[in-house]
């Protein structure tokens, strides 16, 4: 055995421990500011967008975008122009990536930064995918920000004390509508 068999096996053994710390700070970057990253599968994603009836030009804002999953689907099956408001740089950073090889530049974007800061008055439609504690935290701005008619879709979670249009049971998504300002 030559010399540079336990050299190459430590540095790949620090690589791998650089890269489990890049991830486990990034699963849970985003945590204190309102949830945890869990991705949604694509077909809860697909169930979400129709609950709430997204038209082709309608504007759909996901909160905690992640990896643009829905930014995707919102673009290219429903016909929608998709903003997704992400903390986490990595995950901003990718969806970056995925809309340039998507060739989705104008018609989705994303934003850094923390979608309590983020005006959301433009959306028809917001998803959500948060912890109980960040939708009553949330749940004044949406009301205060969104035009009547907007539609707001939360997978999982409700939003406390707001009584919602529609649940699909089966799914856990509960559809909301914005009858009046603020």
């Amino acid at each position: 055995m030559d010399n540079t068999t336990p050299l190459a096996l430590g540095v790949l053994f620090l690589a791998f421990l650089l890269l489990w710390a890049i991830i486990s700070i990034s699963l849970l970057w985003t945590a204190p500011a309102g949830a945890p990253w869990l991705p949604t599968s694509r077909k809860q994603v697909r169930r979400m967008l129709a609950l709430a009836g997204v038209q082709p030009g309608e504007v759909v804002y996901d909160l905690g975008s992640g990896d643009g999953r829905v930014l995707f689907i919102a673009a290219r099956e429903f016909g929608a122009r998709a903003v997704g408001i992400e903390l986490d740089p990595l995950r901003y950073l990718w969806t970056q990536v995925q809309i340039t090889l998507l060739g989705l530049r104008g018609q989705v974007r994303v934003i850094r930064g923390n979608f309590f800061t983020q005006d959301v008055s433009e959306a028809d439609v917001v998803t959500a995918y948060l912890l109980p504690k960040t939708n009553i935290r949330l749940r004044r701005k949406l009301w205060g920000e969104l035009r009547p008619g907007a539609r707001i879709v939360s997978n999982i979670f409700i939003f406390p004390g707001i009584v919602p249009a529609h649940i699909d049971k089966e799914a856990h998504l509960f559809l909301y509508k914005v009858e009046t300002p603020g």
